[in-house]
């Protein structure tokens, strides 16, 4: 026995919520669309697991953030999926799909077929053993990838008060889920493998001020080691945590946040596979033109960068969910994907955004004295390529996003730092002027060709030349075409 589906969303993390509301939005029928999911529960905002899912009064609770509240959108809860007429397959595994046949088999022994199928298989925490450390089992060493994870670590922790906890990792689950321990009143060591906490976007000035600010907090930072063994009691609950440098930290709780892996093994060796991901194109599909792939786990193209990138943040499963919908639903209507990275996190009061790339000089502005409102700029060959911005209002934070878009040209680093946010103010509110396209000659539009870059208003023209030009370019291109098609037609 089997169902059939037109369209089948494989995974039940954010990037399937985002897509199923995109689905409704571009007119899918009832009965045609499934997801299926491991997770017993409708697709849910997983970045509320490390922040209000683990406050120690009023904690954030299903079905408060079930997707897509986090974009200010409809809270799908499993009654929305119901009266869209959207199947949820929940609690269920995935233990074979074959591609060219189009079906799929459950771990139940249930075939299920499709016209189109959306890998959001996500990816799963990495864990101790993979690096020869044995205790991921005890019950009081937590992970935090989903709501089972959660839940488990609340429990620990409500267990806990006034207690130690160690946690491993300087990235995203180990800075957010270090402020919620604290907040819980436990004492927190983080140890971490490199020099500073969030190693791979954070400059060291600016993990500076965040550390400085957690060890006002009381938390304690043990730099360039890593966790070799566990020591335990007669119940196999921790007690204490064996560092390579020597240490011995005591240890009530352990929370492990060690990085990630994309969850593709059951698409290796159907589909193109690079660098960790599903292999997409800018229409968010596969080797297989049928098969498309969202959020963790593809690998697409980024402008920006001019590569083929995997990206691990919910703004990416977002946007390139509902860019994949687009493309299966409107095909002609739908264009590449051009996707501005974009990583943001809040612990304590802090709130940063970055968007762009961090590779190239680093110009940091701001005031980083107080530690409320400050930044940072990444400079590539003369070009503006990514910006950091912590404590800005919805208004900078849109125009750090436009500026780095843009890719403005950069002349002066020590004036960049000394202007600051301005200089991406300053950016984005050029003006370019475009003429209107008249009935001219073949010669007219060569000469307006020549000369159109000054009709563009600038302030600091080396700032933007680049990105005026080209818009002037583009408009003489048009208005060439304009011209020829009317004196064919002619």
């Amino acid at each position: 026995m089997g169902r059939a589906f037109v369209y089948v969303i494989l995974g039940g993390g954010v990037a399937a919520g985002y897509a199923a509301l995109e689905f409704t939005r571009k007119g899918v029928s009832d009965g045609e669309l499934c997801i299926i999911s491991d997770e017993p529960v409708a697709p849910y905002e997983r970045p509320a697991l490390s922040k209000g899912f683990l406050l120690p009064e009023d904690p954030t609770r299903l079905p408060s953030f079930h997707t897509c509240v986090g974009a200010n959108d409809e809270n799908l809860t499993p009654k929305w999926y119901k009266e869209h007429g959207i199947e949820l397959v929940l609690g269920t595994r995935v233990k074979s799909v074959d591609v060219r046949r189009m079906t799929l088999v459950s771990s139940t022994g249930e075939t299920i077929s499709f016209k189109f199928l959306i890998i959001a298989t996500g990816a799963r925490a990495l864990k101790l053993e993979e690096f020869g450390v044995e205790g991921s089992d005890a019950e009081n060493v937590c992970y935090l990838r989903n709501l089972s994870d959660a839940n488990r670590l609340a429990t620990v922790i409500q267990s806990s008060s006034n207690g130690n906890a160690v946690v491993i990792g300087g990235g995203y689950i180990g800075m957010e889920s270090a402020a919620s321990l604290i907040i819980n009143k436990i004492n927190v060591t983080m140890v971490l493998p490199g020099a500073h906490c969030m190693a791979r976007l954070f400059t060291p000035k600016i993990a500076t001020l965040y550390e400085e600010y957690y060890r006002g907090k009381g938390v304690k930072f043990i730099k360039g080691t890593t966790l070799t063994s566990f020591e335990f009691d007669s119940d196999k609950k921790v007690t204490a945590v064996n560092l390579k440098d020597g240490n011995q930290l005591p240890a009530d709780l352990v929370v492990v946040g060690i990085g990630i892996r994309p969850n593709i093994s059951l698409f290796e060796g159907q589909l193109t596979i690079e660098k960790g991901g599903i292999k997409v194109n800018s229409k968010m599909q596969s080797s297989d033109s049928n098969v498309y792939a969202i959020g963790d786990v593809a690998t697409f193209p980024v402008k920006l960068y001019g590569e083929m990138r995997r990206l691990e943040h919910v703004d990416s499963a977002r946007k390139s969910a509902r860019h994949a919908v687009s493309a299966i639903m409107e095909p002609e209507k739908t264009g590449e994907f051009d996707y501005l990275p974009c990583f943001y996190s809040r612990f304590f009061a802090f709130s940063w955004q970055f968007y762009g790339d961090h590779v190239g000089e680093v110009v940091h502005f701001g005031d980083y004295e107080e530690g409320k409102v400050f930044g940072a700029y990444w400079v590539k060959n003369g070009y503006l390529v990514g910006t950091f911005l912590e404590g800005g209002t919805i208004e900078e934070y849109e125009t750090i996003s436009k500026a780095t878009q843009i890719k403005p040209a950069v002349t002066d680093m020590e004036e960049l730092g000394r202007e600051g946010l301005g200089f991406a103010q300053t950016v984005v509110s050029q003006p370019v002027v475009v003429p209107e396209v008249e009935d001219v000659q073949s010669s007219e539009i060569v000469r307006q060709a020549s000369s159109v870059v000054s009709l563009v208003t600038m302030e600091k023209p080396l700032h933007v030349w680049h990105a005026a030009t080209g818009a002037a370019v583009a408009a003489s291109v048009a208005a060439f075409a304009f011209w020829y098609g009317w004196r064919r037609r002619r």
